[in-house]
């Protein structure tokens, strides 16, 4: 089974700026939350279609490694990041940056399934979904506090089943 998170809210800057701000992988940490002990481990100097990320990430006691290549890349419109290897059975993340009357859309589609078959639907029910929607709320708090935010027009959408 996969699932689908998306969430939208919208900054006060320009497209460039947004983007400008997601092509640097250093920025990661600053919009994950400490407890999942994230490190960049292997980055490109230059973000641009084809580049390979390597992270950790904690899950518990247990530390994880994680790869995702830049698929798509369009600057300052949109890129997509799919997982080479790592806790998911799938995962593609799409950001989409739109200009607005006083800032920018941003926008974070999810397409992720987990390994497991039905153990990995009851984590997906228990654990999984929660912890995803926890780490983009603080997502969203963080990128509030890095850009002005421009009203109070977020729209979170939690994870649900895509098929």
């Amino acid at each position: 089974m996969s699932y689908l998170l998306e969430r939208s809210q919208v900054v006060a800057a320009s497209p460039e700026q947004v983007f400008a701000f997601f092509s640097d992988p250093g920025n990661l940490a600053r919009i994950t939350p400490e407890w999942l002990r994230f490190r960049i481990r292997e980055r490109p100097a230059v973000l641009g279609a084809g580049s390979r990320l390597e992270y950790r990430i904690a899950w518990g006691f247990v530390t994880l490694t994680w790869v995702t290549r830049i698929v798509s890349w369009s600057p300052p419109v949109s890129f997509t990041d799919v997982e080479e290897r790592g806790p998911y059975k799938k995962w593609v993340h799409t950001h989409v940056f739109t200009a607005v009357g006083g800032g920018v859309r941003m926008e974070d589609r999810v397409e992720y399934a987990l390994p497991f078959g039905a153990l990995g639907r009851l984590a997906h029910a228990l654990r999984v979904r929660r912890q995803l929607e926890e780490i983009f709320d603080f997502r969203r708090r963080a990128i509030d506090e890095i850009f002005s935010v421009s009203g109070d027009v977020a729209v979170p959408r939690g994870p649900r089943p895509s098929s």
